[in-house]
């Protein structure tokens, strides 16, 4: 500017006074601490009970049980076409522990596939079974007679499901139930008679079928637990049953999981620019935060030891209606004692809103830690956006029981490990690279124990998009 030139306003009026623009280079500007929007509200590790595993290793010691295997059923689609991964064949109870390759392979082309409109009876009570149906995709209803002789919904079958299993074994098997498609299904077919011709030409397969069909069933109580023999309500003196408590001699070991990544700060950001704020602190804070982040996420996805891939079939429920609603939730709660906690996904809680809306109902709330958590029969739905939310705008809703005195769910840690600044988690120097860049290592481990299987249940498939 030259002299005598005056500074004029944006309307063109002379400036008399200092602006704004030219003041802050004498100001100081108040300044924020670093914001980061991955930190959530992390609900499953704040109230998750946690055991301090030494050794790195949780061994869960339980009684023998006789049940083995998932019970779902992994396909793999390419296009239209859907087929059956051949070893997951041995979820069948014909075919379990049957560990042939080639066989399995054989069996898995043998599938058809059908497509089923929705609605349609897939197959009626008291029919003759002679086919075990794969359930790829969709939702299939087994429909029962009710006391007065109405239908009744005895279960929700989803996918990975199957049904009419027994025809592989007998052939007297009936359909002790009517199988209805609730929604357009994907399944595939294998029928008896295909197992038949192939086991004419494969040792391994006839025998074992004959083997399956000889074996004596193995007295167990409703849990598959080996059961123990007892007297009650006798007099005199008749003979005492003897017995023992047998104990599963492989027992599930679950390892500390592990989560890591190295922090580099360069000497002269870590020196000259720690006012008002100490980067290095700074810096570590917020690695911290996503490495929590990810702890919580590999709790309830990891396919070894997380949530969502531990729960066993028999605990796993399909919505009646799709969206999740005070039935499913109640069927949820019902399968297990002392349910301490939900998990949903945020969506998931506000879909299930949506129906006690519909109904009139208004959930109760709780105070926990300042933060106002719904409940549903005195038990809190924590939000937990970990869980995934499909394509097709469906998640789960987990159900758990806590701690080891209740046989329920915990968590892992070992705390005590060196440089630690939490329990299991250690931030250790690295030292200083020759482009003077310092290096530090933090580390957390973790993991997950179920201690029995009904200590963890979920909800699936649980329709989050559907307005009406």
């Amino acid at each position: 500017m030259s002299v005598g030139e005056e500074i004029r306003t944006e309307q063109g009026k002379p400036q008399q006074s200092l602006g704004t623009a030219a003041a802050r280079n004498l100001a100081t500007t108040t300044k924020s601490a670093p914001q980061m929007q991955e930190i959530s509200s992390r609900w499953l590790l704040r109230t998750l009970p946690w055991v301090n595993v030494q050794g790195g290793t949780y061994r869960v010691n339980r009684r023998l049980t006789y049940a083995v295997g998932d019970g779902r059923i992994t396909f793999v689609k390419t296009g239209d076409r859907v087929e059956v991964i051949p070893a997951e064949l041995g979820e069948l109870p014909a075919l379990r522990a049957f560990e042939d390759d080639e066989v399995l392979a054989e069996l898995a082309q043998r599938c058809r596939q059908r497509e089923i409109a929705a609605g349609e009876i897939i197959a009626s009570f008291g029919s003759q079974s002679d086919e075990v149906y794969l359930l790829a995709h969709g939702r299939v209803e087994k429909v029962g007679t009710g006391p007065y002789g109405d239908d009744q919904v005895l279960a929700v079958l989803a996918d990975g499901a199957y049904f009419g299993d027994a025809a592989l074994l007998s052939e007297d098997a009936i359909w002790e139930y009517t199988a209805r498609a609730d929604t357009a299904c994907t399944v595939l077919t294998l029928s008896r008679q295909d197992v038949q011709q192939v086991a004419e030409r494969a040792d391994s397969l006839r025998a074992h079928l004959q083997q399956q069909r000889s074996v004596p069933q193995q007295q167990t109580n409703k849990y598959g637990e080996k059961e123990v023999a007892l007297a009650a309500g006798h007099s005199g003196e008749p003979d005492i049953p003897h017995t023992f408590v047998d104990y599963e001699a492989r027992p599930r070991e679950y390892e500390l999981s592990i989560a890591q990544t190295v922090l580099r700060i360069h000497t002269r950001v870590a020196d000259l620019y720690n006012q008002p704020m100490n980067q290095t602190e700074q810096q570590l804070r917020l690695t911290v935060e996503a490495l929590k982040e990810r702890q919580e996420h590999e709790l309830v996805n990891n396919r070894e030891f997380g949530l969502l891939h531990n729960c066993e079939y028999d605990q796993r429920l399909q919505p009646h209606d799709g969206v999740p609603g005070p039935d499913d939730m109640d069927e949820l709660l019902s399968r297990r004692r002392g349910t301490k906690m939900f998990l949903a996904h945020p969506r998931a809680i506000a879909a299930f809103g949506r129906e006690l809306n519909k109904r009139g109902l208004v959930p109760e709330t709780i105070d926990i830690g300042g933060n106002r958590i719904p409940t549903w029969r005195g038990v809190p739905i924590y939000p937990c956006n970990k869980i995934p939310v499909t394509p097709e705008r469906t998640s789960s809703i987990i159900a758990m029981r806590l701690g080891e005195e209740d046989q329920g769910v915990v968590g892992l840690r070992q705390a005590g490990i060196p440089d630690e600044i939490e329990p299991s988690l250690s931030v250790r120097f690295m030292g200083i690279n020759e482009q003077a860049v310092i290096k530090y290592l933090v580390t957390a481990y973790y993991s997950a124990a179920v201690l029995v299987p009904d200590a963890l249940g979920v909800l699936e498939n649980v329709e989050i998009g559907r307005w009406r």
